[in-house]
């Protein structure tokens, strides 16, 4: 790591009064040009444990970046992870501040909630579907405290790369009633289909993700634990939001999932 600990710990202190004021700082890399990957997930580490210390709960993980759409539109080829705190799940339908999130964006993805746990190195795919209690269609709300113009991976991941929220939808699926890879959705805003897309297009199959996540986390003694949800990555590209909007997303057999942002 190229970072001090007492630089990590300034960035995360930042980050979480960002995070507070619903605010966005200058880039950590314009700052620490040397700052590495392991130097982020430090920093997302500090910022997670003093919110766990603050009384929040886990209610899982994000997958960002996976697919080549996502990676298209903010030039990082490198996937990430992040936390989800219980406060930030959602239910289909739920009306959203948009002031409380900053550079606000929607994507669409499936949800994985895992029976059992999982831990790397070595986790496949397989293991990932036998873990599996059910999976879920889901949006993420995207949550940017770093000036969009430039970020890397670096700067992205000490963000907990860039979560905000999650909206479950209601309809659960096992994961050997359907082909996981050819689940698609019609992501509209007002009525106005924005984008499209299909599972596949995270990794060539959602599970995948989930399985690079645990095989991720297994050097820092870290794993997925059972009734964790995974957000698996999305496979539309961002879709801006304003104070105002609707946005559905429909995957046809698996149902709705749609909220506003007011």
């Amino acid at each position: 790591m190229a970072l001090s600990p007492e630089a990590i710990a300034s960035i995360a202190d930042e980050l979480a009064r960002a995070d507070r004021e619903h605010a966005v700082i200058e880039r950590i890399t314009a700052r620490y040009p040397d700052a590495t990957v392991e130097d982020s997930y430090a920093i997302q580490r500090v910022w997670r444990d003093k919110a766990l210390a603050a009384g929040r709960l886990i209610a899982g993980r994000k997958i960002g970046l996976t697919s080549k759409a996502m990676q298209a539109a903010t030039g990082i080829t490198e996937p990430d992870y992040g936390v989800m705190f219980e406060d930030t799940v959602l239910e289909s339908g739920a009306a959203i501040r948009h002031a409380d999130f900053s550079n606000v964006r929607i994507e669409v993805e499936l949800a994985f909630v895992l029976a059992d746990p999982l831990a790397g190195p070595g986790c496949t795919l397989e293991d990932v579907m036998a873990a599996t209690a059910y999976v879920v269609p889901a949006l993420e709300v995207l949550n940017s405290h770093i000036q969009l113009e430039g970020r890397t991976i670096v700067d992205t991941i000490s963000d907990n790369a860039a979560y905000g929220a999650m909206v479950v939808g209601a309809t659960r699926v096992a994961p050997s009633d359907v082909d996981l890879r050819w689940v698609a959705a019609l992501l509209s805003r007002n009525g106005e289909i924005e984008e499209t897309g299909v599972a596949a297009g995270v990794l060539g199959h959602p599970a995948t993700g989930v399985a690079w996540l645990a095989n991720k986390l297994a050097p820092h003694g870290d794993s997925l634990g059972a009734g964790e949800i995974i957000l698996a990555g999305s496979f539309t590209r961002p879709m801006w939001v304003s104070p105002g909007d609707t946005v559905v997303a429909d995957y046809g057999p698996m149902g709705v999932v749609e909220c506003r942002f007011v």
